[in-house]
């Protein structure tokens, strides 16, 4: 399938529909352009500027740029004519660029252009900007550029250096790291054929299914090897040892992969189009992982043999890795003070959760969504001190041509509207007998200002009789976005927490547990964020998040956080079946603490790869599901959920019959477990 997998990045749609609420009023515009004309439209406003004005030679060379960018491949339609300010000292011009199917691909090439063209013969002391919505899409494509090669290189390279350290072994990292590139390549071959079905893909889903497989691939792999070397110690035959380690390791595996792809595909009831699309990908992504893990994994592990664990070869009747590990001694103590331990994790937890009373996410404004100003920015913050500051990025009113009049004059007196800023883009166009009307805004396209404006806006005209006018553009697209992420919040996180519940309790075979688990995992993804929110702030500088963020790193933290309290639980249960749920929990932490330890490593590393793009929404989203995952690992699974089970007891198995066996008393075990114990622990 190698062929098609490398068709992937060219399926990508990166399209204004492609990343839009799909029933939202603007996505409708959007719709109706493409009836209007062969492509949509996206203004590039090239902005010059001489703080000490810009004298007749500027305004000669500003002459013939106009008259170049006519001819610049990708142009469609009127380029503006250039306009001055009062003071004279800043220029701009309107260029209206066709994006076709290739998106951000042909924003980037006529951007490329037109700054060329700009910078060509530029007098001396006259700065040039390509800003507008082009601009800063072309600016946002360049930081992308190359970042999936770059994002790959580096998951990869702290996955080597995690295996390493892990096994402390030069040859056993090979094994999973081959099956992750197996499952990566088989993945992108499937979402591939995937897009011909109808599922979109944009570069958002593209780069998190590489960091999801790698990631939740190499978890898996690191249970299997982990229990199979387990199992190594206990039979000579490897080919025994493996079938015992799936048979164990193969229920919590698929579990957890089964707990991430349904939290993904819960995503296609969200209404943002990219939401939507994440879902599914996502989803194939884990369960082609699944299948490479329990398959091609485990073969290649039985094939290499004993061996590939040099130095430190498993013989039967060995003592364990985890006997004297640190697991073990943690839960020593937290046999002792159980109830203590938990609350003050609680406690602790809470505390950091308070962060989320300064939580800002009420969406960015563009200036704010890089890390570093591009120039696109730079140009609009210098035209918007000398000209409206909605004309680089207009709202477009589709209206019938009868009720034209009308809206127009209308929308002229709605506030907030910029005087004069009401203009006939086209009118009865390929016999539609609609009129489109761009209508320039007093107030930047992104700020709350611009937002009520659009509603303002929608008020006035759906009331007129026969208009039939839907109000679109930049603006509304924004609005629309919001409204759409509150949406996806108050359906998404309560339909991903019951899918979670469903799959624990089908594991478990209990409802107490699972009940547990999800609340701890909840207060550990409220923690992540308020301390993540609280960095954000005060520490990164960042002005804030973009709406549908916090959903994204709920789903994250959530599906994926999940997997080592389901790691976890599952061996205390089978340990409680034959020693008693408290000294269960104990056996059960010591023998999988370091394998979830690792494997909560890679997880938030891969993430955390996020944080080297400059993309504020990507630094965020990185940085706080790292941050959760590690939270995750070494306290809600190794100390919370631990203390709460040994606290507990068998009741936490309700209604099993697990949940009525009583506790075995010191003497009580018989001679298969006590060398059982010893075997594991010691």
């Amino acid at each position: 399938m190698f062929p098609l997998a490398g068709k992937l990045s060219g399926a990508q749609s990166n399209e204004m529909s492609s990343w839009l609420p799909g029933s939202a009023e603007s996505t409708k515009v959007v719709e109706i352009q493409k009836d209007f004309r062969d492509d949509t439209i996206a203004y590039a406003n090239e902005v010059y500027y001489n703080p000490a004005g810009l004298d007749l030679a500027a305004q000669q060379a500003i002459t013939d740029d106009f008259l170049a960018f006519k001819n610049v491949k990708g142009v469609s339609g009127n380029v503006g004519e250039p306009q001055y300010n009062d003071a004279k000292n800043t220029a701009q011009i309107a260029i209206p660029i066709a994006v076709k199917d290739g998106g951000w691909e042909d924003l980037s090439k006529a951007v490329k252009e037109i700054r060329k063209v700009a910078d060509d013969k530029l007098p001396s002391g006259v700065q040039v900007y390509t800003a507008g919505p082009a601009g800063i899409a072309a600016d946002q494509a360049e930081a992308f550029s190359g970042i999936d090669g770059a994002l790959l290189g580096i998951t990869v390279l702290i996955v080597i250096v995690i295996l390493l350290l892990t096994y402390r072994s030069p040859t056993l990292w090979f094994v999973p790291l081959l099956s992750a590139i197996f499952a990566m390549v088989a993945a992108w071959a499937v979402v591939y054929l995937a897009t011909k079905a109808g599922v979109t893909v944009n570069g958002q889903s593209y780069a998190v299914l590489n960091i999801m497989i790698f990631g939740a691939g190499t978890d898996y792999a690191l249970l299997l090897i982990a229990r199979y070397r387990e199992e190594l110690r206990n039979y000579e035959d490897r080919h025994e040892a493996m079938a015992h380690a799936l048979h164990r390791a193969g229920p919590a595996i698929i579990a957890s992969a089964a707990t991430v792809a349904l939290s993904m595909l819960v995503l296609l009831a969200a209404e943002m189009n990219s939401t939507q699309g994440l879902g599914p990908v996502c989803a194939i992504g884990i369960g082609v992982g699944l299948l490479v893990m329990i398959t091609l994994l485990p073969a290649l592990l039985v094939i290499f043999g004993r061996w590939a664990f040099w130095p430190k070869i498993p013989h039967v009747g060995s003592e364990q890795a985890h006997a004297n590990g640190i697991w073990t001694r943690v839960g020593g103590v937290i046999e002792k003070r159980a109830r203590t331990v938990w609350v003050l994790t609680a406690v602790v937890l809470g505390v950091f959760a308070l962060g989320l009373t300064g939580l800002k996410a009420d969406g960015l404004e563009q200036a704010d969504g890089f890390t570093k100003k591009p120039d696109s920015i730079k140009g609009m913050e210098i035209a918007n001190k000398s000209f409206p500051r909605g004309a680089g990025d207009p709202i477009y009113i589709i209206t019938k041509e009868a009720a034209a009049g009308t809206v127009q004059d209308t929308v002229q007196k709605v506030q907030g509207v910029s005087p004069n800023g009401v203009v006939v883009d086209g009118k009865d166009l390929k016999g539609h007998g609609l009129v489109e009307l761009s209508v320039t805004l007093s107030d930047g396209p992104d700020t709350a200002a611009a937002r009520d404006t659009v509603e303002r806006l929608r008020d006035a005209v759906h009331p007129i009789p026969d208009a039939d006018a839907k109000v679109g553009g930049g603006p509304a697209m924004t609005l629309d976005m919001q409204a759409a992420s509150e949406h996806d919040d108050k359906v998404i996180i309560p339909l991903i927490l019951l899918a979670v519940l469903i799959v624990l309790c089908l594991l478990l075979r209990a409802i107490v547990a699972p009940v547990i688990l999800v609340l701890t995992v909840v207060l550990s993804f409220a923690a992540a964020l308020g301390v993540s929110s609280l960095l954000f702030n005060h520490v990164f500088g960042f002005a804030g998040m973009d709406t549908g963020m916090p959903l994204f790193i709920f789903v994250f933290l959530v599906a994926l956080g999940i997997d080592y309290n389901i790691f976890l639980m599952h061996r205390v249960r089978e340990e409680a079946g034959h020693r008693g749920t408290r000294q269960g929990a104990i056996v059960g932490l010591a023998a999988t603490g370091g394998v979830i330890t690792s494997a909560g490593l890679v997880l938030a590393a891969t993430f955390a790869v996020f944080v080297t793009m400059p993309m504020v929404n990507f630094v965020e989203m990185g940085f706080a599901v790292a941050l959760g995952v590690l939270l995750d690992t070494f306290i809600v699974r190794s100390v919370l959920v631990t203390a709460l089970t040994h606290d507990i007891g068998p009741k936490i198995w309700w209604p099993s019959p697990l949940a009525k066996r009583p506790e075995p008393s010191g003497g009580d075990a018989d001679d298969d477990d006590r060398d059982r114990d010893r075997a594991l622990v010691g």
